[in-house]
Formats: structure tokens, sequence, C-alpha cells
């Protein structure tokens, strides 16, 4: 399996993560179980959760997805086998990117992942009433503690991440080595105008979620009709369903037929393809799902499939 190292940092990481939102929601724990050791069995190694997930789910406060983890890590011995990324700020128990809330809710991931350390710690979404010193300081601490290797942030706009990146080297701080940032076939512009020149000036990783547009980019959802496929996304991806998605459903059957691929693999395959992303985020709850899931990356697109997605997608 090829790796990308993430930044500048010493960590490298398999072109695909696992988004562990699913942890606790959609899969029990003993699915959970069978998809993570099916993931890294397979030569995948990055496993994407937060502090927060799945606090939405009636009964859950939260914690959960990293609970799994941590059974599994303890049950599996795969430690060393896995890049485990974490986030904070997000979650109603520890709001924010205070050096406080930080320092506390750490030490709650860790317990629950039931590790020592954590491989990417990323800020889940900016804080701007804390000063971004205070916030990197807090971080810094966290890694001279051996507490965390790597930080990251999610959902930050293109001005303040690229002061944060501006504070850390004024102030020999470390920086954000990755950003996640909500980037698929039908969610293109912020993306691309605003943020990936300033990933690609900087060298920064970028670990992208929604990859699939809430299962909009399998095919699984074509008319109104079949948004009732699944309550938990049906009414997340109605708002896809006009010319432009179906369109862009359509170019992804055309290059799916020609290379005996499925839709959700050729949209994987085309952000895997993009030089500005170094993993996209996707989940499954199924391993038939995960096996499908893990095509993208042996999927080779032509510059003229490229081409093609580019266009139904503009």
């Amino acid at each position: 399996m090829p790796l990308r190292q993430l930044g500048r940092s010493t960590l490298s990481v398999a072109p695909l993560a696992f988004g562990g939102n699913v942890f606790g929601w959609s899969a029990d724990e003993q699915r959970s179980f069978e998809l993570l050791d099916a993931f890294v069995d397979a030569g995948f190694n990055l496993i994407d959760t937060a502090d927060v997930y799945s606090a939405w789910v009636p009964g859950n406060r939260g914690g959960e997805s990293e609970t799994i983890i941590g059974k599994w890590l303890k049950r599996s011995g795969k430690r060393d086998k896995v890049v485990i990324a974490t986030k904070v700020a997000k979650w109603a128990e520890h709001p924010g990117l205070s050096p406080i809330n930080i320092n506390q809710a750490v030490d709650g991931s860790l317990k629950r992942l039931q590790t020592d350390h954590i491989d990417l710690y990323q800020a889940h979404e900016d804080d701007a009433t804390v000063p971004l010193h205070e916030t990197l300081g807090a971080f810094a601490r966290l890694i001279e503690q051996g507490k965390v290797r790597v930080i990251g942030a999610s959902n930050y706009g293109a001005d303040r991440f690229g002061e944060a990146l501006a504070v850390s080297a004024k102030n020999n701080l470390p920086r954000y080595e990755t950003l996640q940032p909500e980037y698929n076939l039908v969610n293109r512009a912020v993306y691309e105008k605003e943020l990936e020149p300033l990933v690609v000036a900087e060298n920064i990783s970028v670990i992208n979620y929604y990859a699939l547009a809430s299962g909009f980019l399998s095919g699984k959802y074509r008319s109104e009709a079949d948004l009732g496929k699944s309550a938990a996304r049906g009414g997340t991806v109605r708002k896809y369903l006009n010319a432009r998605g179906l369109g862009i459903l359509a170019a992804l059957d055309k290059v799916a037929a020609a290379h005996g691929a499925t839709p959700a693999q050729v949209a994987l395959a085309w952000l895997i393809a993009r030089p500005s992303v170094t993993a996209p985020i996707a989940s499954a709850t199924s391993i038939p799902q995960l096996t499908e899931l893990f095509g993208a990356v042996k999927l080779q697109l032509s510059a003229e499939d490229i081409a093609a997605l580019d266009r139904a997608s503009a």
C-alpha cells in the first residue's frame, strides 16, 4: 500500500481514511470491530473520529466512537498498525479551543481510546473567542508531554487557517499539518478556490470529509422516492437531486461502466487522484460496503475520465 506523508510530520497514511462517525451509531460494537479489522488487514491505517461522535444518536452522550475504537485497540493488539485521529471543540461536554478545555478533553479521549498518545489531534472547528497562540500553545504542550504527535484542523476558513500557520511560524509553535474540509464532486468551489492554493503552497495534507456527499455519489439516491432508503441520510441528499447532481451521477455511471467499477469507487478515485488530497474519509457499515471502498484505491482514472467528471461537476 503506497503511503502519503501528513504535511511535514513523520506520519504517513494510506490514501483512504475510515470515518469513525458510524461507530456506536449505525454500526454496533461487534460490527465496528469487524470493520476495523478488515480495514487494517487490507493495509489501511488512518482511523478518524472525534470526541463528539456520536452524541446525536438518541441515548448516546458522545464518546461512543472513541470508546469502541479503544476496546478494539486493546482486543486486537493493532495499535502500532494504525494512525488514530480524533478531534476536540464540538462536543457540548468539552466545547471550544481554550487551553483548559483542550487539556481536559485530551485526557478523556486518551482514556476512551485506551492509548497513551493520539497520533493526530485536530481542532474540530475554529474558535474565534480564543487567540490562536493560546490554542496552538496548548497543543504544543500536549506534544511536549507525549500525549499528541501531530496536530491538524477541521472546518477552518482559508483566512483563519492561514493566520494559524503564520502564528505557528512567528511563535515557534507546532503548526497544523493537516486540514479536514468538506470536499467532493458536488461540493468543490470553496475548497478549490480558497483552501487548495493555501494547502498546496504550505504543504498541508488534506483529509476531506463527506467524500461521497452523504452517500449521494454512490448512486443510491436518484429520485425523491429513493430518499426513504435511509432515514439518517435521505434528507441530507435531497439538495443534490437537481440537474447538476443528476448530471454528475450520469458522468460517474459512464466512467464506472468503462472500468467495471461502481460510482462510489469512481468518486473516491477522483479525490485520491487530486494532488492536493491525501486521504478522503469514507464510512461503511458492512464488510461488502468496505470492500467496495477498497476498490477505489486500485482504480486508475485516465485524464479523460477526470476531465469528464470535472466538466459534469463544474
